[in-house]
Order: C-alpha cells, then sequence, then structure tokens
C-alpha cells in the first residue's frame, strides 16, 4: 500500500510536468491570428481574415495628444493596403481617460477629422490583468518595456501572425523606422 502511494505521487508528479509543459508549448504557438474583437460597429472582427497580411495594431484615443496620429496611421493604410497592410485600431480609455466617449461617437469622430477607413475595433482595455487577450499575449512576447504606456503604442504583425516589432507613442507612423519595418514585413 506504502508503494502504490508512492507511485501516485510520482505520476501526479509527472503527469503535471507534462501537463505544464504541453501548456507553455501552446502558449509559445499561439499567434496574432488566435484572437478576436469586437469590431466598432459590432459584431466578430477576426483576426484570422488577416492570414497572410502584414498588421499595424495601434490603441487609440480621440483626445490625446498623439490623436493626429490617426492622419498617418490613414496615410500607411492607403498606400501599404495593396501590398497587404492592415491598420487596426483599438480604441482605449485606459490612459488619461482620454477615449471616453460610446464606439458610436469614436467611429464618427475618425471619420470626419481624419477621413478613417481602416479597421477599428470596439473599446478594448490594453493594459493590467484584464486587458483584451491579445495585448496580454504581446505583452509576454516583448516584455514590459514593449508594452503600451500609453495611447498610440504600435505593435507589427508579421503574415505568419508573430509579432515583428513594436513601437512607443512617440514613434510617428510616418517614420522611417515603421516604414522600413513595414516594407520588410511586406516582402
Amino acid at each position: 500500500m506504502i508503494k502504490l502511494k508512492n507511485i501516485n505521487k510520482r505520476a501526479l508528479v509527472f503527469l503535471t510536468l507534462v501537463l505544464f509543459t504541453s501548456l507553455q508549448a501552446g502558449a509559445g504557438s499561439m499567434s496574432f491570428h488566435d484572437f478576436d474583437f469586437t469590431a466598432i460597429e459590432g459584431g466578430i472582427l477576426s483576426t484570422r481574415d488577416f492570414s497572410g497580411k502584414a498588421v499595424l495594431v495601434v490603441n487609440t484615443a480621440s483626445f490625446c495628444g498623439f490623436t493626429k496620429q490617426y492622419g498617418a496611421l490613414q496615410e500607411l493604410w492607403e498606400k501599404y493596403r495593396d501590398r497587404g497592410l492592415i491598420v487596426l485600431g483599438v480604441p482605449s480609455n485606459d490612459f488619461g481617460s482620454q477615449e471616453p466617449e460610446s464606439e458610436n461617437k469614436i467611429k464618427k469622430f475618425c471619420e470626419t477629422n481624419f477621413s478613417i477607413n481602416f479597421p477599428m475595433t470596439a473599446k478594448a482595455k490594453v493594459k493590467g490583468k484584464d486587458a483584451h487577450p491579445f495585448f496580454i499575449w504581446a505583452r509576454e512576447q516583448v516584455g514590459v518595456v514593449g508594452s503600451p504606456k500609453w495611447n498610440f503604442h504600435k505593435y507589427l504583425i508579421g503574415p505568419d501572425g508573430q509579432l515583428l516589432d513594436w513601437f512607443a507613442s512617440t514613434t510617428k507612423p510616418d517614420s522611417i523606422k515603421v516604414k522600413k519595418a513595414i516594407e520588410k514585413a511586406l516582402n
């Protein structure tokens, strides 16, 4: 009876180790294409629809000092969309409460002030334990230093769904650094 208890404990430890290892392997094999968002118009925005395309994911806010970056994001979208770039705006109220409006008002603001027609999601949390699962995954990929510290943080996703690079809020979408990274992702 004592040996049986020891065997059960060993088996339990072994199974726990196997399960933990497989969970880690599964988490490492995730990609951007494993996450869905809610579209700003409502309904599911499936990132699987972006498979084979590069995606620039940007957490946005309408009342931020960086809000003028919307214009440069629209220009990137217009310049590169035929080559396979998706610009995805993710409105968030996480920093300075600078996105307090409803999705309808956000959409209208973006269309009226910046002629935005790239895809946007419903408002989402981008920081903390309640962040959208994509932002939790991205933080795990790049660490705390590469996670959003403010509005208009940018993540560049490759056509295979892997995170290629990140750019701080202060890095303008039309900067040489961002454009070079996009060009590389599209080639």
